[in-house]
């Protein structure tokens, strides 16, 4: 949505209430006064459908004990950690970043490991390779990065004119990190068995695959 400037005669009693609610919601005044504006003329803010979005995926991850939300010091960025079995017992964390437009990418994933474990960062970088290699193979999906141990995949719904509703979109990517999550603890679980971890990570891919996700 285009923005623009624009001067308002304001009191000041007015302004310090606003302010005091912008603190209060982690917003900037002129972020709260367009949200305000918003809500009084019956209009729907991008901001609005990303926090109610990210809600929605709070909720749906509310009993999922294995990813745990993050306090959100951004309108458009969700966080998730997850532990990982592995020496000094290691974090997972999932930045969700929704754009404005939600069409046609909804946003982007980023993956990251903070460690100088050398052999830890060998290990999660075999795995995104593996990740991506099947994301390629089985669905024709290139949309991914990798580099300096973060995977970072842009969020599409396939294909790019299935019409689709936040709802189904906030399940979507709640699935998604759920599938990669689970994928990642069982090709660690399996180091010992190289074969049987690759096996394993492929089999959980092909099934979510299979059911034909919004995102791949």
């Amino acid at each position: 949505m285009k923005k623009n400037m624009y001067s308002l005669m304001l009191a000041e009693d007015v302004v310090a209430a606003i302010d005091a609610l912008a603190q209060r919601a982690g917003a900037n005044r002129s972020q709260m006064v367009n949200s305000i504006l918003a809500e009084y003329v019956s209009y729907r803010t991008p901001e609005q459908r990303i926090r109610e979005m990210f809600d929605q995926m709070e909720a749906l991850l509310g009993g999922n004990s294995a990813l745990q939300v993050m306090l959100r010091n951004s309108e458009s960025m969700m966080s998730l950690r997850s532990p990982l079995t592995f020496k000094y017992n290691p974090t997972i964390r999932y930045n969700v970043e929704l754009y404005p437009t939600l069409s046609p990418i909804i946003g982007e994933l980023r993956v990251s490991l903070r460690s100088q474990n050398h052999n830890l960062l060998l290990y999660i970088g075999q795995f995104y390779k593996l990740w991506g290699k099947l994301s390629a193979s089985v669905c024709g999906s290139g949309d991914f990065q990798i580099s300096d141990g973060r995977f970072t995949k842009l969020l599409a719904v396939e294909p790019s004119d299935r019409q689709v509703s936040e709802e189904e979109l906030s399940q979507s990517i709640v699935e998604y990190i759920s599938v990669f999550d689970g994928a990642l603890k069982a090709f660690f679980y399996n180091l010992n068995q190289p074969s049987l971890a690759i096996d394993q990570v492929e089999n959980i891919y092909r099934r979510y695959a299979a059911n034909k996700p919004l995102i791949l």
